[in-house]
């Protein structure tokens, strides 16, 4: 148990470092003529501003502003400004990198409290935490091959854990509603009308980490796949001819076959963008019908219902994220029409 809390506990670390690699969505900063244009401009309409859950403003610099940074952005607060090497970036901390630090701690602590004192029979966290894992586990050994499982088990347990507590604590009162923008008057302190850059955004609903997470999975199967087959054996497995065929045929279908080889490769390729485009638009559709369902109905309460809903869809979105990226390097890692000859690289 405590070798697989360590396992999650570095894959989670190192999720949440790649996230800041992965940078925030870039805004261009207008030109001259487009903003005397946006000055001369009558104010937007309130229905027409963009939903809390489409910022991911930087809270932070590491390092000085950036010249090409939002105007918002410009009296962001700098860390190490005067020291930071001219050749390097600065790094942005915007809200959802936050936000992925603070479900990082809450998994630490978790996994920390159930492995801290085991018992032969489990209770409370420890039980929670061993059901959860072994779960995963079996469901990883069921669909792969006991070496190719012990390979992805951790990632594919990181996934599921990671994107579910996410997913789950995006729905706490504050996130996305918590931060600065145009104050009010109010019998309640620091009141605004809308918060217009919020302290805490989920992370499932920022592009660049679900893009993150997709990078890493792309990374590893590729690795994976190498390790498995081989060099030559990978090649095979895409371009070669399956059937057992033998003889003069296998002339016209090798053709076939590496037509299918370069649908395959696309397919490779394709398999990330779907991975990450699938849980950025859930989690971010979910979170922006909440924003309309709160801000368009008295005291909130039509969204009432959709929490409900999002609680599902925030479970959900973590299996499927998992069981996809499971299925797809069983694709890379079986030789199912094949006899066992290969297996044993």
């Amino acid at each position: 148990m405590n070798r697989f809390g360590k396992i999650i506990l570095i894959w989670v670390v190192f999720t949440a470092a790649l996230v800041i690699s992965a940078c925030a969505e870039t805004v261009v900063a207008p030109s001259a003529g487009e903003t005397v244009a946006a000055g001369a401009a009558a104010p937007a309409a309130e229905a027409d501003k963009p939903l809390v859950s489409s910022y991911a403003p930087a809270l932070l610099y590491f390092g000085p502003v950036p010249a090409d940074a939002p105007l918002e952005e410009r009296q962001t607060p700098t860390v190490f400004a005067r020291q930071w090497p001219k050749q390097f970036p600065s790094i942005p901390i915007t809200n959802s990198i936050l936000y992925t630090w603070v479900v990082a701690v809450v998994i630490i602590i978790v996994v920390r409290l159930g492995t801290r004192k085991m018992k032969e029979v489990p209770s409370g966290v420890q039980n929670f935490i061993e059901a959860l894992v072994g779960g995963l586990r079996d469901m990883c050994e069921g669909m792969l091959e006991p070496k190719v499982a012990r390979w992805v088990f951790p990632l594919a347990a990181t996934y599921f854990i990671f994107i579910a507590t996410s997913n789950l604590m995006s729905l706490l009162p504050g996130v996305g509603s918590i931060g600065w923008g145009e104050p009010v008057k109010s019998v309640m302190p620091f009141a605004i009308k809308h918060a217009e850059v919020p302290l805490f955004r989920p992370p499932t609903a920022d592009a660049n980490m679900t893009v993150a997470m997709a990078a890493i999975f792309f990374v590893m199967s590729f690795w994976w796949a190498l390790k498995y087959n081989g060099p030559w054996g990978l090649v095979k497995h895409i371009f070669g001819v399956k059937g057992g065929f033998k003889g003069l045929v296998v002339i016209p279908l090798s053709l076939i076959f590496l037509f299918v080889g370069c649908v395959e490769i696309l397919s490779i390729c394709v398999r990330p963008v779907a991975l990450a485009m699938r849980l950025y638009g859930n989690i971010y559709g979910g979170e922006s019908v909440l924003a309309i369902m709160l801000t368009n109905s008295p005291l909130g309460i039509a969204a009432l219902p959709f929490y409900f809903l999002e609680i599902m869809v925030a479970l959900v979105q973590a299996l499927v994220f998992t069981l996809l990226s499971i299925v797809f390097i069983s694709l890379f890692c079986s030789h199912p029409d094949e006899d066992g000859a290969e297996h044993g690289h």
